[in-house]
């Protein structure tokens, strides 16, 4: 039989250990203690994990309900930081050269590298660190506050708070700097009276006040959309409950149509009141005026500029598409203003202060003008003769008249220096002189050569030298040696062609003949020569 105490061997064991527990309770028999020498709760049921808030258990009463496996050994302790345990006098052998320490060596040594170490001087030794050791659990090793000091960030409390407290006295004295002033200045148009006085101590007493309880003070709470899901917003300036509601300005069935759901009312309740007593006029009036127009607009240039090809989109780039309005607006200013400068540069301009003509002025003159039946002017004023839009009578690079006023062999030119080539430079007369003279040498050589074709020249015919250059004078070729000398070559070539006809005993000599050289020259294939294919 298994209790919460532990297993019994018989009955009377068992009767045993709850007698002796009912003699703890009354106080009878002597407390239990557990493994760590404290006395056991006997008002805590041993079956109990944790206690109830009234008995004041301190830790499990249970032995497996404790941490049994943990080490004595370890500690939740820290290092001691910055602490010295022991200053010498002199230097000790194995202490750091730099400083003196013995707890360090000099490779270790966080101080400024003196000119003259320790070792050598023998002065200013430095304490020696405390040095300890720590045997940390697993939760120990792993814990990234261990050590820290909740103490260390006062300072950044204080130096906030220090902070905090210095902007609203600052706040307090710009405020009550502008009251005072706005007193002051009230008092020097109006006087001093009691009742100022009174009101501007209620003033200065307002400034005072904490800025944490002026805040949001004409905030009211509204629950929007809760209903089925949504979020509790805060709306600013919600109408007066003294004022009388939208859907109770015009009680007529047929008058504008009110929404309960939306709460909105778009047609005017009153269209019949006078407008300057009106004090509403229904939701269209907020969507034709302020900003909501502009945005309208807004809208409107986004999709005109899209429509003609300009990656501009209201919701995905807003702040794009308002500059483009921006830049838009600024730039159909500026044309409009161009353009009305433009016509009032051509036309003049009526509303300014220069004083009219007479003529102009008084809409009639002392000059007879005579019309016949028609309409058409007979007498009393010239005729304006008609302009073209092209520029009359300009003349360029020293002409004296326009191009196209002469006419020769189909072609158009200057008639003051006769030249058919258009923006020349004028010569006048000398120009046309040398002309003259240019034509009457070009039909001379004209007629010469033409004089020298009707006689007719015999040419000599000239003979190619042995190596491709001219005959000399004194080389004599005998044409019966030529002849011997081409049948020769025409029988070397054929005897090329067909292996068959050659001899065995071929004999060549090594002389070659000027006739020879010239049958070889009159029978070579020129590569060049486009009838080559048809020659033999």
């Amino acid at each position: 039989m298994a209790t919460a105490s532990g297993a019994f061997k018989s009955r009377e064991d068992h009767r045993k250990q709850l007698e002796l527990e009912e003699a703890r309770k009354a106080g009878l028999a002597p407390a239990e203690l557990d493994e760590d020498g404290k006395e056991i709760n006997p008002h805590i049921p041993q079956y109990m994990s944790s206690a109830p808030w009234y008995l004041n258990a301190e830790r499990p009463s249970l032995k497996h309900q404790r941490n049994w496996k943990s080490d004595p050994n370890y500690t939740k302790s820290w290092y001691d930081r910055g602490a010295k345990i022991y200053q010498a006098d002199k230097y000790r052998k194995g202490a750091c050269e730099n400083c003196g320490a013995m707890s360090h060596d000099t490779r270790s040594c966080m101080e400024r590298p003196r000119k003259l170490g320790a070792k050598w001087t023998g002065k200013h030794i430095a304490p020696d660190e405390k040095i300890e050791q720590f045997e940390l659990d697993y939760d120990g090793k792993r814990d990234r506050w261990n050590g820290y000091d909740a103490a260390s960030y006062a300072h950044v409390i204080e130096r906030y708070e220090a902070r905090d407290e210095a902007r609203k006295k600052y706040l307090k004295e710009q405020q009550l700097k502008k009251l005072e002033e706005k007193n002051n200045k009230d008092d020097k148009e109006e006087g001093d009276s009691d009742n100022e006085d009174c009101e501007d101590a209620l003033k200065v007493d307002e400034a005072k006040v904490d800025e944490s309880k002026q805040m949001d003070f004409a905030k009211v709470e509204k629950r929007v959309r809760t209903t089925g899901g949504g979020s509790t917003g805060t709306v600013r300036n919600l109408r007066i409950r003294e004022d009388t509601a939208k859907y109770l300005l015009n009680l007529d069935v047929n008058s504008a149509h009110y929404d309960p759901k939306t709460r909105s009312m778009r047609e005017d309740p009153l269209p019949d009141m006078d407008p300057n007593e009106k004090f509403y006029a229904g939701d269209n009036q907020n969507r034709v005026s302020g900003q909501a127009l502009e945005f309208k607009q807004l809208n409107i240039h986004a999709w005109e500029a899209f429509d003609k090809g300009h990656d501009v989109h209201m919701q995905a780039a807003p702040s794009q598409a308002e500059l483009l309005y921006k830049n838009f607006k600024i730039n159909k200013e500026k044309l409009k203003v161009q353009t009305k400068d433009d016509v009032m540069e051509k036309y003049g301009n009526a509303a300014s202060d220069d004083t009219l003509p007479r003529e102009l002025l008084l809409g009639q003159s002392e000059k007879e003008v005579e019309y016949d039946r028609a309409g058409r002017i007979v007498k009393g004023q010239e005729m304006s003769l008609p302009r073209s839009k092209y520029e009359e009578d300009v003349y360029i690079n020293n002409h004296t008249t326009v191009w196209g006023s002469w006419w020769k062999d189909h072609q158009w030119g200057y008639k003051c220096c006769k030249q058919t080539i258009r923006n020349s430079y004028c010569t006048g007369a000398a120009g046309i002189e040398a002309a003259e003279a240019s034509a009457g040498l070009m039909k001379a050589n004209i007629a010469r050569k033409e004089a020298a074709e009707d006689t007719h020249v015999p040419v000599e015919e000239k003979r190619l030298a042995t190596w491709g250059t001219e005959v000399p004078e004194d080389l004599i070729l005998d044409q019966k040696k030529l002849t011997e000398a081409i049948k020769k070559e025409e029988e070397k070539r054929r005897e090329e062609k067909d292996e068959r006809k050659r001899k065995y005993n071929v004999k060549y000599n090594d002389e070659v003949t000027p006739e020879e050289m010239e049958a070889y020259r009159m029978k070579r294939v020129h590569q060049d020569d486009p009838m080559k294919d048809f020659l033999h």
